[in-house]
């Protein structure tokens, strides 16, 4: 029989150590290829070597300076747009040494509530105030004025806050077909419940399955919420591709990046770049079969989609009728018409809600258990928003439903009918994105309705514009749609007129190999919101 010895254990270690890293990145490279494609990749790879050029450039004392000099001149451009001193208005830099009169701050907040800036009121905003009406409007500040002192954080002094809480939530469960068995929490908006929803599977992950490095997957289409969620609890993330036509994920795709410490996937109804549905059907059956949460992001849809079918628009299930969700997000200060600051969490059972919880019981300062992220939390807003739900009722929901998505298929339609426009994606809600064909700049008709009073939102990966179609949109929608042929022929006109403006933002932002530049602009947008 034949003996093998090692002569050389050391190098034989060291050996099989380089072959393990090796073939760990190609089969990572094999994975990346196999679900984003040669061209992708290859464009990763460029950004990723490129950027790393760039990055190494900056620190070089001449091309260093040259480059934070461009991010400066961009953060001032911001800075000037958005800080404007007002003639014969005050700065507040300090708590005043005397205390001013009633009239005096009311007269303050008056005239700052009534500064200049979009006409929302009148229809010309993209989603952002989602309104119910003046009547409504004067309920829910009745309702915020009497709970305005209560805190949910103490259930033995506001006993009826809590029950009107429980009420909110067991509503929304309702709305989306939770069984008895089902539950959630109030949170302070879909960013929150997003977090909240990735803390409990992960949780749920790393105590029920023993996993160390526990990862979620999304579609390149989800909410950033699930990458701020997962920076802020450092787990993995994996973005998936969409379809180029509909926009919904690529399921195949999808089934291919889930592996052993995957907890989470993730579909939206609707997408708030494209107002698309994914397919949430096979996405509930990929969560069976791998036996893991799958969480439907609602936060957009919220009261829109589950009124689709009997508002007579095609249906989309994104409820707990799917066996495999196991968490669901829904905006009530959206199409709920609640204030903002209120959103709602949804699970499956309640084992998976405890771990979203937070409890020690080892303070010195007594047991401490907190549903979400804030301890103390506004229950003004909580009673606001059960005003607003048993105000509307499903009979006010549901024809809000039809005007609102009404306007989106009018708006489409318009859209359908320029030539020099087209639909991204394959819409089923209150959104619409269209962008542009050559020699028409998507952004330079950005601009050019912002000139006429209009403010949309900017997309990118593909660029284009979108529109999220409120209570205030119904009524002005054939101005739009006439505002916006006006735009697109202004353009057409003149396309070489448009390299400034929204174009020199986000077309830079698309193309810069460095993403870091982009995001110190960014950080200086954030900087400027504090400014005075």
């Amino acid at each position: 029989m034949a003996t093998f010895t090692i002569k050389n254990p050391r190098q034989a270690f060291i050996n099989a150590v380089v072959a393990y890293i090796v073939f760990r990145q190609a089969a990572k490279g094999m994975r990346m290829l196999s679900v984003y494609g040669v061209q992708h990749v290859l464009s990763f790879l460029w950004k990723k070597v490129a950027g790393g050029v760039i990055r190494h450039l900056r620190r070089a004392p001449g091309a260093g300076t040259v480059v934070q000099k461009n991010i400066a001149k961009a953060i001032k451009n911001i800075e000037d747009s958005m800080i404007v001193d007002v003639p014969g208005e005050s700065k507040f830099l300090a708590i005043p040494d005397v205390a001013m009169s009633d009239e005096e701050i009311l007269a303050v907040l008056r005239r700052r509530q009534n500064e200049a800036g979009i006409d929302w009121k009148n229809g010309r905003a993209s989603g952002a105030v989602y309104h119910g009406g003046e009547e409504l409007g004067r309920l829910t500040s009745e309702a915020y004025a009497m709970f305005s002192l209560t805190n949910p954080l103490h259930p033995g002094i506001f006993p009826g806050l809590r029950r009107i809480e429980a009420e909110v939530v067991r509503m929304v469960v309702d709305l989306y077909n939770g069984t008895s068995e089902c539950c959630g929490t109030t949170t302070s908006g879909g960013t929150e419940s997003i977090i909240m929803a990735v803390r409990a599977h992960v949780v749920w992950g790393r105590e029920a399955r023993g996993l160390e490095t526990p990862n979620i997957v999304v579609p390149v289409t989800a909410h950033a919420a699930f990458d701020k969620a997962a920076e802020y609890f450092g787990i993995g993330i994996t973005h998936v591709p969409v379809d180029a036509k509909t926009q919904r994920v690529d399921i195949k795709a999808m089934k291919r990046v889930i592996d052993s410490n995957t907890v989470l996937i993730v579909g939206s109804s609707s997408t708030y770049p494209h107002g698309v549905a994914d397919d949430l059907v096979a996405l509930s059956d990929l969560a069976i079969k791998h036996k893991i949460g799958f969480h439907i992001d609602s936060c957009l849809g919220s009261f829109i989609m589950p009124f689709l079918k009997e508002a007579g628009f095609p249906e989309v299930i994104c409820d707990f009728r799917l066996p495999g969700v196991t968490s669901i997000s829904c905006d009530t200060h959206k199409y709920g018409f609640a204030p903002k600051g209120t959103s709602v969490v949804m699970y499956s059972n309640k084992q998976l809600r405890h771990y979203q919880y937070f409890t020690i019981v080892t303070w010195p300062g007594g047991i401490y258990a907190s549903p979400t992220i804030a301890g103390s939390r506004c229950g003004a807003v909580i009673a606001a928003c059960w005003a607003a739900m048993t105000k509307m009722g499903r009979d006010g929901y549901l024809e809000e439903c039809k005007r609102i998505v009404g306007s989106r298929i009018k708006i489409q339609q318009a859209i359908e009918e320029i030539p020099e426009l087209y639909v991204v994606g394959e819409p089923t809600s209150s959104v619409v994105a269209f962008a542009s064909h050559w020699p028409v700049n998507i952004y330079g008709v950005l601009d050019e309705l912002k000139n006429r009073g209009w403010e949309l939102n900017p997309m990118q990966f593909p660029s284009a514009l979108h529109i999220a179609c409120t209570r205030l949109t119904v009524p002005v929608v054939d101005e739009l749609i006439r505002d916006l042929n006006q735009a697109v022929a202004a353009v057409k006109a003149n396309p070489d007129a448009y390299g400034n403006g929204s174009q020199a933002i986000y077309g830079f932002a698309a193309t810069v190999p460095d993403s870091t530049i982009v995001e110190e602009v960014a950080e200086g947008f954030i900087d400027t919101l504090y400014t005075v």
